[in-house]
């Protein structure tokens, strides 16, 4: 690990061993305090700035989606719902993998309903992992995965994405494993890079997987946001994958219903029921009226999904042409709604010191990448923004950066 968290007015942020520990605060979270994305909102707020840091859509998702919910409430569809979710909702994600993906879950054994894709995440840790073991994964990694690998006891091992393509080194992967690897976890499309894992890559990382046995949990929350022609390729469909591969999406990042907080995990029967003991003792079940929305929105048309893919790529060009105008080198991401900067093309060195000046300079809320890493030094001079966002919010932040004059 690397530095001490940085401070800005009342947060601390950081995913890296603290020079004080905080008061309370068991070991194996010391160094995580407020997130991120907690604080550059509040930042947001305080300032008033547009907020492109947090990943969040402003604007509601499907009117077919959100009048099922409004139905479910008032035909008294509110109280707990089954542990594993509600069967209407578990057939639907089978009917959703099947259709896009090609695969075939059982709803009875092989899909469980979460409390949004961090709880998913978070259960599977939790079940699979524990002291002693170690979990491979890639840098930058969206902060949750470092949280709920500490929590479980285990230890994390990070292989880095570098370059304008955010690639690995495949000597670099192999390195990571040990006798002591239990889990890979897996991101794509990816947070905070927009990369979209491509085929060979896959392959080997599979081959490794198979080698060594290692069990693989995959966060594709942004499945239906990948661009041009890149192609999401589930990683449980390659050879000898499917029956060591837990698999979690999202209701929010699919239908722009963020605060609903409905995630799922789909996999082997076995490993679905020890995330399943897992998750019972967290939050049990949740979110029962917005079950039934979420299962007639996967019931949706191919016009949906394809629209909202259209939507967001469009939004892509919009943002990004707004950051090249006002000086960035921008990297187009491959998938998800994020785009990331080079703030070196601005003059700008650390990330952390550029995203707190920048709500106060331009009115910009972006998020540093370097938050994400172990080693700190590969995202210094990197900058997350987000692009689920109005089009008049993503035009007004790009005239605030084009006419600031602080870089």
């Amino acid at each position: 690990m690397s530095s001490a968290p940085r401070t800005h007015s009342s947060y601390t942020f950081a995913v890296t061993t603290p020079a004080e520990k905080a008061p309370y605060l068991t070991d194996r979270l010391q160094g995580f305090g407020t997130t991120i994305f907690t604080a550059m909102s509040a930042l947001a707020m305080e300032t008033g700035a547009v907020n492109l840091g947090q990943g969040f859509p402003d604007t509601d998702g499907p009117i077919e989606v959100s009048q099922a919910a409004v139905a479910a409430i008032n035909a008294g569809h509110n109280q707990y719902p089954p542990l594993a979710g509600l069967p209407v909702l578990r057939e639907a994600i089978a009917h959703h993998r099947q259709h896009h993906r090609g695969q075939i879950f059982d709803p009875d054994g092989e899909i469980l309903v979460t409390t949004g894709a961090t709880e998913a995440l978070a259960a599977s840790l939790l079940a699979l992992t524990g002291p002693g073991d170690e979990v491979v994964t890639f840098e930058p990694y969206y902060d949750s995965y470092a949280a709920g690998i500490a929590m479980s006891g285990a230890t994390r091992r990070v292989v880095t994405l570098r370059g304008s393509d955010f690639a690995f080194d495949p000597d670099e992967l192999e390195a990571a494993f040990t006798p002591q690897t239990k889990l890979l976890l897996l991101n794509t499309p990816h947070n905070p890079t927009g990369k979209v894992f491509n085929r060979t890559e896959l392959e080997l990382i599979s081959r490794i997987c198979i080698e060594r046995d290692v069990l693989v949990v995959v966060d594709e929350v942004y499945e239906h946001l990948v661009y041009e022609d890149h192609d999401h390729i589930p990683i449980a469909t390659l050879p000898g994958m499917a029956e060591r591969t837990i698999t979690i999406s999202s209701a929010g990042k699919i239908f722009s219903f963020t605060g609903w907080k409905i995630g799922w995990a789909c996999g082997p029967a076995e490993l679905i029921a020890a995330v399943r003991t897992a998750k019972q003792f967290l939050t049990f079940a949740s979110g029962g009226p917005w079950q039934h929305a979420v299962a007639t929105g996967l019931h949706l048309g191919d016009d949906f999904f394809d629209g909202y893919t259209a939507e967001m790529a469009a939004k892509r060009e919009r943002l990004c042409a707004g950051l090249e105008a006002a000086g960035f080198d921008t990297i187009r991401p491959q998938g998800t709604y994020f785009a990331t900067v080079d703030i070196r093309s601005v003059g700008a060195t650390d990330g952390i010191e550029f995203c707190m000046a920048l709500p106060h300079t331009a009115g910009v809320v972006a998020v540093p990448t370097q938050v994400f890493y172990d080693n700190e030094d590969e995202g210094r001079h990197l900058v997350r923004f987000a692009f689920c966002k109005k089009d008049e919010v993503l035009d007004e932040a790009a005239r605030r950066l084009l006419a600031t004059e602080a870089f």
